[in-house]
């Protein structure tokens, strides 16, 4: 649930808003995460008028209110602000002072109404950019988060596993560490997964036996960032002689979060084996995958070519002889 209130005071600075009336609204739920001038509702057209996005009257809005007469004014504005259901909030931009009439029916029906002093497009922008990010799924998850050649890798497996030192050894290597332990997942414009830490623990790794370190401190704010998408998973497990592990990697794997499939790989880890140069190679393969060029795939085909080649140089002796 998300009130004007949350808006209000987790972005004034940015929208650069300030309350003039209607305190006793901010608890007002905001529904929609879209905001609209109220453009021909104000001229009394209210059919298809959505009620339950934020209002943005600009200069065109109040200049139009001013040239009314005071009776038609009020009509207008009551019926736009009292129709079902009203308005979570309303915000005037380039600090124009709203009118009189607007300011009453806000305090009356307990309608947030802001100033901003910002333009109406910049305002209309950084509001449905705002809201959109906080309307965006998430979720949290265990694992850590690294770029390697570009590509976000989101390590998972069980704990003590080697997850950490890891990451550890990738950012001694050039790459970057954007968080450890809990990820926080945003699902953004419905495209991409964004992935990031929460801000306590942000550069922080933790190394049994050695503690909570801060790797901006120790390799540099280079080797750092505060958000990457994630682009596959690796899942990190102990070697099992018993398990079976795919060695052509002709099918691939995905994994379902918030609706989004990655590319999904499981990595078995035991004494003697590179688990840092493992998962570079498989940043790697996964950009030659999206440039189009799969290897297993390009080596099964050329498998088959060589065994028709030869099944047909065996039959062909046959069919001189008969």
């Amino acid at each position: 649930m998300y009130l004007v209130k949350d808006l209000y005071e987790k972005h004034k600075s940015r929208l650069g808003l300030e309350l003039v009336a209607g305190s006793s609204g901010l608890l007002r739920k905001i529904k929609i995460p879209e905001a609209h001038r109220p453009g021909l509702s104000l001229s009394g057209y209210l059919k298809g008028h959505a009620g339950h996005r934020i209002l943005v009257f600009g200069k065109v809005e109040i200049g139009y209110l001013k040239d009314l007469t005071n009776e038609v004014r009020i009509k207008r504005l009551h019926d736009l602000l009292c129709i079902s259901p009203n308005p979570p909030a309303i915000i005037v931009t380039r600090r124009l002072r709203p009118p009189k009439e607007l300011h009453a029916l806000c305090e009356e029906l307990g309608i947030p109404l802001f100033r901003a002093n910002t333009s109406t497009m910049n305002l209309l922008s950084k509001l449905t950019l705002l809201l959109y990010e906080e309307f965006s799924p998430s979720i949290n998850c265990h694992g850590t988060l690294v770029e390697v050649f570009g590509v976000g890798v989101l390590i998972q497996g069980d704990s003590s596993v080697g997850k950490s030192e890891a990451a550890l050894g990738l950012i001694e290597r050039g790459h970057r560490l954007i968080t450890d332990d809990i990820v926080k997942i945003r699902k953004r414009e419905g495209e991409y997964l964004e992935g990031y830490g929460v801000e306590l623990t942000r550069h922080h790794m933790e190394i049994r036996g050695i503690g909570i370190i801060n790797v901006a401190n120790l390799y540099g704010a280079v080797c750092v960032r505060d958000t990457k998408s994630i682009d596959i998973i690796v899942k990190l497990e102990v070697w099992d002689d018993q398990d079976f592990y795919d060695r052509v990697g002709i099918d691939e794997k995905f994994c379902q979060i918030l609706g989004m499939e990655l590319p999904y790989h499981i990595l078995p880890v035991k004494p003697g084996r590179d688990v840092v140069l493992l998962l570079e190679t498989i940043a790697l393969n996964h950009r030659l995958k999206k440039m189009g060029y799969n290897s297993a795939k390009e080596f099964n085909a050329k498998l088959l070519e060589m065994i028709g080649s030869k099944q047909k140089k065996r039959i062909m002796p046959s069919e001189i002889s008969s």
